[in-house]
């Protein structure tokens, strides 16, 4: 069996253990010389598959067992696939934080919800600035996406250089922050770069992502159209430069913003502190929405992927304490959809037509670009920095596949297909994964994480698709039940439908228990395990589900 440990002693190591098979919750690792480098720890969001379960997180115990040999953790930028994670896993690393100005604020206010600010170091790197770690120096390069300051990593080493893209887009008008900056993207890569380590999330998409400008002047001819009624609109919190159009094109229409939902108001703020966004007109506070006349007023809303406890979502179930939508109102939802989010997403869309509302969606209108790099910018980047091996990451299995591809069309001399878990060698010698790591999933829940295939989150989903069967069996001290066996079921079958349920499961029992031995009968456990056996077959032939099942055996001395 290969030692893992005793591999990356000597070289040059990359190990993804979230973001690579898929979209969301990156966490990647560089080892050189047995010593590790943390890029970013973000979150993933949960589908129905986690019944409960609002947030997942990457399983970082391989890394945590070695935390001693690792330096520290850069964040390239503020979403929350990268940053979402630090605060809840730093104390399984214990070790410094490097991030740019803008994500240190947002990453303070994580921390300061774990209690963690006056333990964690982090340390803030202006942007296109240069830091070093170990054996690792790292140059931050400026590059473009829906969120300040994301920064591309060119990573140092002495067996060879690597470019770690994070997001990122070739945006020639940023609304927010400068453009990206390929100069300095061409110097350093000038002397040779053995790998680039890339985002493949628009892989598929030919051309380019487009421009945030164009998405204001399309918003604002599209505001220009609705002459009256309240607007809303909804994005992601996190997308600063989204908010920065909406704000703009707002005030070009003579509408009064109004910020509704917290993590709306909790990035403005970060984003202030950071230098941005301070040349908007102030926002209006939601409890004095009611003060302004309906046409002079803009919504900037959360929920734009149909969370239920999202801002959207309470505003169409006439539930939010300050705002309402009336009949003739416009939603213009400014966002993607995110895969595995349509049917919450679709539901929301429905309930606000049923309304009477006006909805606009990117199917409908130009009111969205990607903060991602399509073919084209893939291609510009390729040419830009001509590594010898292509590593995608930040896609499913098909985005990489894809990139892998392109890499090759291009002249790239080697492209590695790479999941969550896998060590890939990059130096010395031939490129090659050499060994696999225990990685996966947690699911934040109350008190803690927890496995994402373990045993708690099964027994729930159990609970939810199959419903649960609790029985009470009285015997006596012969062994003999003298009383009807009580049964509650909660979500199996729709017991009006089944009028003689009850007794057809006491029955079940009842003969099941009869044909017990005395002894049998003596013995709780057995007497519980045959009544147990009884009621699911019986639930079996009626809807052929096996509930969760639990039955208690009380056992009395008749006087």
């Amino acid at each position: 069996m290969t030692d893992p440990d005793r591999i990356v002693k000597q070289g040059l190591y990359f190990l993804p253990l979230g973001g690579s098979g898929e979209i969301g919750m990156n966490l990647n690792l560089y080892c050189c010389n047995g010593k590790w480098l943390m890029i970013d720890c973000g979150i993933s969001f949960a589908d129905d598959r986690a019944p409960g379960i609002d947030v997942i997180v990457p399983d970082p115990s391989w890394i945590a067992d070695r935390r001693e040999d690792l330096l520290g953790i850069i964040v390239t930028h503020a979403h929350e696939d990268h940053v979402g994670a630090v605060a809840r896993l730093w104390p399984q690393f214990r070790c410094p934080v490097y991030t740019s100005p803008f994500t240190a604020e947002i990453l303070a206010l994580k921390l300061a919800e774990e209690g963690l600010e006056e333990d964690v170091e982090v340390n803030v790197i202006a942007p296109g600035g240069s830091m070093a770690l170990g054996e690792f120096d790292i140059d931050f390069v400026d590059l473009t996406h829906s969120i300040p300051e994301m920064q591309a990593l060119m990573i140092t080493t002495p067996y060879g250089r690597v470019l770690h893209s994070g997001d990122w887009k070739l945006d020639p008008d940023p609304v927010v922050g400068p453009a990206s900056n390929l100069a300095k993207m061409e110097k350093i890569s000038e002397v040779g770069v053995l790998a680039m380590v890339c985002d493949s999330t628009n892989v598929f998409k030919e051309g380019v992502s487009g421009s945030e400008l164009a998405v204001q002047d399309s918003l604002d001819a599209l505001l220009k159209g609705i002459p009256s009624g309240r607007v809303a609109v909804t994005t992601f919190a996190s997308n600063i430069a989204r908010l920065k159009t909406i704000a703009k094109v707002a005030e070009r229409n003579d509408r009064h913003v109004v910020l509704v939902g917290r993590s709306l108001y909790r990035m403005t703020e970060a984003a202030k502190r950071a230098g941005y966004l301070n040349d908007l007109p102030s926002f209006i506070d939601e409890r004095d929405a009611g003060h302004i006349p309906r046409d002079k007023l803009l919504l900037l809303c959360t929920g734009s992927q149909g969370e239920p406890r999202g801002a959207m979502a309470r505003i169409a179930r006439s539930e939010h304490a300050h705002i309402e939508l009336s009949p003739g109102d416009t939603v213009i939802f400014s966002s993607k959809v995110i895969p595995g989010n349509e049917k919450p997403l679709y539901a929301l869309h429905n309930q606000l037509t049923e309304n009477s509302i006006n909805v606009i969606t990117e199917a409908d209108e130009f009111v969205h670009v990607s903060g991602h790099p399509a073919r084209e910018e893939l291609t510009d980047m390729y040419r830009i920095v001509k590594p010898e091996i292509a590593i995608p990451v930040h896609g499913e299995a098909r985005h990489i596949r894809a990139h892998c591809e392109l890499a090759l069309s291009l002249g790239v001399p080697q492209a590695i297909e790479i999941t969550n878990g896998n060590i890939l060698r990059l130096a010395p010698g031939a490129a090659e994964i050499v060994a696999t790591v225990p990685s996966g999933r947690l699911a934040v829940d109350a008190g803690g994480l927890t496995p994402l295939d373990g045993e708690f989150l099964s027994t729930r989903r159990r609970l939810v698709y199959n419903g649960t069967v609790n029985g009470v069996v009285i015997v006596n001290e012969k062994g003999q039940i003298t009383e009807k066996p009580i049964i509650r079921i909660r979500g199996v079958v729709d017991e009006s439908l089944f009028p003689d349920l009850q007794q057809e499961l006491a029955d079940q029992i009842t003969n099941s228990h009869n044909q017990l031995t005395r002894k049998e009968k003596m013995d709780d456990q057995k007497v519980e395990e045959t009544a147990y056996n009884a009621v699911r077959r019986v639930f079996r032939r009626l809807a052929g589900r096996r509930p969760i099942t639990d039955i208690y055996v009380i056992r009395f001395e008749e006087e």
